[in-house]
């Protein structure tokens, strides 16, 4: 067995639980400040991405039909679950991305703020939203998207980068643990092919961008390209 071989692949999340599939490829996932391969991302495509919406969609009547109290609490908690947690995530932010251990620190700090403080937002997107974020912010920047999405009633897709996806995955089973019905939280893992397959599901309503612009550049011209409608 080689050293590639005993790295595992980190699991999609679907459903309300870990998903596990064979995806035609991987993106190792490095430690920037070793070059060490920590993980494997797999690289999905449009079955998965169709898997994901389908767990949303499955989810989003129930969710909706909650008060938008009973949503904000329920957000809180998670925030109150990742507050205890900080430390954990912090590494995982710290191991993929590079940022120094403060700087991690301080973006699950606004990560726990964010959850524990989200207002309604009247513009804020509902039905099924795809959230696609890169690796500058993986977890607070998918939160900042997807938190307002969530209170309105929307059940979320999220997109991590490949370059880092674990806190993604580690924040859904987080929401499992505090509640959250099954389907109003999934994730996808992937690269382009990922989000043409979002952006090609008619049931997915729109197309949430948070990171650098040169990549929301890119995204936005595969969303237009489904006559998908794109905010970033």
């Amino acid at each position: 067995m080689t050293e590639s071989d005993e790295i595992l692949a980190i699991p999609l999340w679907i459903n309300g639980h870990a998903y596990l599939t064979m995806a035609p490829a991987f993106f190792d996932v490095r430690d920037p400040r070793s070059g060490r391969v920590r993980r494997r991302t797999p690289l999905c495509g449009a079955a998965e991405a169709q898997a994901a919406v389908a767990s949303a969609g499955s989810a989003l009547p129930s969710w909706a039909a909650r008060t938008t109290v009973e949503r904000a609490q329920l957000l809180t908690l998670v925030g109150d679950a990742l507050a205890g947690y900080a430390s954990h995530f912090a590494h995982l932010i710290a191991e993929e991305t590079g940022k120094p251990g403060e700087a991690a620190a301080a973006e699950v700090s606004d990560a726990v703020a964010l959850l524990r403080t989200t207002s309604a937002d009247g513009g804020a997107a509902g039905g099924i939203v795809a959230v696609v974020s890169d690796d500058a912010a993986p977890l607070l920047g998918l939160l900042q998207a997807a938190c307002p999405a969530l209170l309105a009633g929307a059940a979320v897709v999220l997109k991590p980068s490949p370059k880092a996806p674990s806190a993604a995955f580690a924040l859904a089973e987080l929401t499992a643990r505090s509640g959250f019905p099954a389907g109003v939280v999934n994730v996808l893992h992937g690269d382009l092919a990922a989000i043409e397959g979002l952006c090609a599901a008619t049931a997915v309503s729109v197309l949430l961008f948070t990171g650098d612009p040169a990549l929301g550049t890119a995204v936005r011209a595969i969303a237009a390209g489904h006559g998908k409608p794109f905010r970033g």
